[in-house]
């Protein structure tokens, strides 16, 4: 099971940080993944990173102003998003990939290959 939050309403500029909470399983196995929806689009991926915390890749859009990692000792998953912009705003959901590593783009980037889904958390940047 997993329990994101850590959304809100901020101004653009602004930061926030997400968390998600794995529970029942042990976490440090699992590669996790960051993915966002906005209204009317379809779910894009975001960040992932590898169960030891050692490897990640980032979308391009938010390089550079988001940064994810995790603490496997407290089953946790962060993501810390810097200087938050409009397009930002979205649902933001965490999720454990299914495949045993992260390094095939095609893969890591398709919502498809994630098994377990948090509930999502709402990132709202006001202009």
């Amino acid at each position: 099971q997993l329990q994101a939050s850590g959304g809100g309403l901020v101004q653009a500029g602004e930061s926030l940080r997400l968390s998600c909470v794995a529970s029942g399983r042990a976490f440090s196995v699992y590669n996790m993944g960051w993915f966002r929806q906005a209204p009317g689009k379809e779910r894009e991926f975001v960040s992932v990173i590898s169960g030891s915390g050692g490897t990640t890749f980032t979308t391009n859009s938010v390089k550079g102003r988001f940064t994810i990692s995790r603490d496997n000792a407290k089953n946790t998953l962060y993501l810390q998003m810097n200087n938050l912009k409009p397009e930002d705003t979205a649902v933001y959901y965490c999720a454990t990939y299914r495949e045993g590593n992260i390094l095939a783009k095609r893969n890591r980037e398709d919502a498809k290959k994630y098994e377990y889904w948090g509930q999502g958390t709402l990132v709202t940047v006001s202009s």
